[in-house]
């Protein structure tokens, strides 16, 4: 299926994923929608915990036992990824959707050379030759960066740096020239000047490649840059959907404006830092009603009670909030 530049390529319609433990049920991705449109980075931003990554895993449908998606739908490419086979999910992994994981090292074999793991996804899903799977594998490590892609080709992981490791993780997940690239904190661990030059590079394939991308991260700092729009998640829910530009002016959820105000910014937007008050809530005790309540400076008494619907506010802006009543 082809998509249009500007049209959904990935839309997610309330899915959500459960951990079935013994003696409980944790709802680690409850109820979550949005949409990825083509050339457009999408940010997924909120606290360590909030569902970001197990998001991402249920897209790829990776998610680990005794986890389970439960109900939901994820379109990429007008088909529902949640009705696939097993076997039909592998040709989409790698081949139409790549995805950057957190750890570098943890990511890449550590007894296999660099070069064989590039090579690898590429003998999964091309007709390739071993001559052209191992040129192609060079063209890439050039391409994310490397001036001497020969010596990089044989080299182990352990012989890399934290940023030259990340730089591995990208060429495996565009070798195939996906459409989408699934991107969870990507620059973790890496030092401010190495942290640029990823991101650059990321948003250099996006555009250069004309993919999409789901960039997760909790650094406002990266989505300000790099982001075409945002998706906020907090206690495994998406509380609001806004415009990047729109939303570093006038966010809608309270929790968004407690994300911001505990933000140092550079110079020009100089205010007194705000700690957001108390703690995120553990997915085993979530409190009733909307989830953030305990928290929120403007809790109103509803809020305790029921959890709050989505409130459309403009173009791509919606907020789950009870502040936007009719």
């Amino acid at each position: 299926m082809v998509i249009q530049e500007g049209h959904d390529l990935l839309k997610l319609e309330g899915v959500r994923t459960s951990f079935f433990l013994d003696s409980s049920v944790i709802r680690a991705v409850d109820n979550v929608s949005f949409d990825i449109r083509k050339g457009e980075i999408f940010g997924l931003v909120g606290e360590s915990g909030s569902g970001k990554t197990i998001t991402a895993l249920s897209i790829m449908r990776l998610v680990p036992p005794p986890a389970k998606i439960v109900e939901g739908k994820i379109f990429f490419e007008g088909r529902d990824l949640t009705l696939l086979t097993v076997k039909e999910m592998e040709n989409v992994r790698g081949a139409r959707i790549g995805m950057v994981f957190q750890e570098p090292m943890s990511s890449l074999n550590p007894v296999f050379r660099v070069g064989d793991q590039i090579g690898e996804i590429l003998s999964a899903h091309t007709n390739l030759s071993n001559k052209e799977i191992r040129n192609k594998s060079l063209e890439l490590l050039k391409q994310v960066g490397f001036d001497e892609p020969d010596r990089r080709y044989v080299q182990y992981p352990h012989q890399l740096s934290g940023g030259q490791r990340q730089r591995i993780l990208i060429a495996i997940a565009i070798a195939c020239n996906p459409s989408l690239v699934i991107a969870d904190e990507p620059t973790t661990a890496l030092d401010v000047a190495t942290e640029g030059q990823i991101l650059s590079l990321l948003q250099d394939l996006v555009s250069g490649h004309r993919m999409s991308m789901l960039l997760i991260t909790h650094n406002l700092h990266i989505i300000r840059g790099l982001g075409t729009r945002v998706g906020i998640m907090y206690a495994g829910r998406m509380v609001e959907q806004n415009v990047v530009a729109d939303f570093f002016q006038k966010p809608l959820h309270p929790y968004s404006t407690g994300l911001l105000d505990s933000v140092v910014w550079l110079k020009g937007h100089e205010k007194r830092l705000k700690a957001i008050p108390g703690a995120v809530p553990r997915l085993s005790e979530l409190p009733s009603g909307c989830k953030f309540h305990p928290r929120c400076p403007r809790v109103m008494a509803i809020c305790k009670g029921e959890e709050p619907p989505m409130f459309t506010v403009g173009d791509d802006q919606w907020v789950k909030c009870y502040l936007y009543r009719n």
